[in-house]
């Protein structure tokens, strides 16, 4: 499969028409997908929710003007099914759905580690599946969601599903076999950027600055350096060494952290968290 980057969505995608998607589960993330839907045209009217809670799903009704309907009715109802509950949940959830889930139904996993397979084996025979991974800066409209078909989703699912992550961020279309991957890398990575500015931020105090200007330093150097990253289409070892001057400050923090094994650590934890993927997809977790 040929990768594509699509940039984030536009205003007004497509028209809609009377087609109806269904967000189940609408926890946190699935909120910022119907959201950006829904800024990005979608009619609220053509939008479905369900919730576990009886009182979640009123908030999402009154906050987005959307209807709130039980899991069955919205795999009766929708053209498309976006699942978003965790993973250790999709049995339970694909269970229910099952009888009333006809082979035309497009359906969308957001669960980690959970192949395609996984969906085709408890759906009817021909049902579309199309895997989805993406990540909390959702929340923003800064997300990047890694996209993959199942044996029976074509071109058109794809395109559908990219308008409807392109809500919130940027698609990447890749080959299944390389979702546990993304997982770790891009699925779990805004935490690990978390962590650095946690790590850097008791550093910047231990230096002798208060805590809230350590973390303005820290956190524009970082918005700083990704746009950099993003659009000046350099290497990133180009970038470093534009900063790194001969015997300066910069380059004396460097070894201290290839001294540390600040490198070699990384790649073990992205691995960790791949391994950790493969082991929710084989059912151990």
């Amino acid at each position: 499969m040929t990768e594509k980057v699509t940039e984030k969505a536009p205003e007004k995608v497509t028209e809609r028409g009377t087609e109806k998607v269904a967000v189940l589960g609408t926890g946190k993330i699935g909120e910022a997908l119907l959201s950006g839907m829904i800024r990005s045209g979608w009619s609220p009217s053509d939008l479905l929710v369900t919730a576990r809670r009886p009182e979640r799903a009123a908030e999402l009704r009154a906050r987005h003007g959307v209807e709130a309907v039980s899991n069955a009715d919205a795999a009766k109802i929708a053209d498309t099914l976006i699942l978003t509950v965790k993973p250790q949940d999709m049995g339970a959830l694909l269970d229910e759905l099952a009888p009333h889930v006809p082979a035309d139904r497009l359906v969308i996993s957001g669960a980690a580690g959970i192949p395609t397979a996984f969906f085709e084996a408890r759906l009817a025979v021909g049902t579309p599946v199309v895997r989805v991974m993406t990540n909390t800066p959702a929340l923003v409209d800064e997300a990047m969601s890694v996209i993959s078909a199942g044996s029976h989703a074509t071109e058109e699912h794809l395109a559908h599903a990219e308008a409807i992550f392109g809500s919130v961020g940027k698609t990447l279309r890749v080959p299944e076999t390389q979702q546990d991957a993304a997982t770790a890398l891009s699925g779990s990575g805004p935490a690990y950027f978390y962590f650095l500015v946690e790590a850097m931020t008791d550093a910047g105090i231990l230096l002798g600055l208060p805590r809230d200007k350590a973390h303005d330093l820290i956190v524009q150097a970082a918005i700083g350096a990704a746009v950099m990253l993003r659009d000046s289409g350099e290497h990133p070892v180009k970038l470093r060494e534009a900063v790194t001057s001969p015997a300066g400050t910069t380059i004396s923090a460097i070894r201290e952290l290839e001294s540390h094994g600040v490198r070699a650590a990384l790649i073990a934890a992205l691995e960790a968290a791949r391994d950790r993927s493969r082991e929710l997809a084989s059912g151990n977790g």
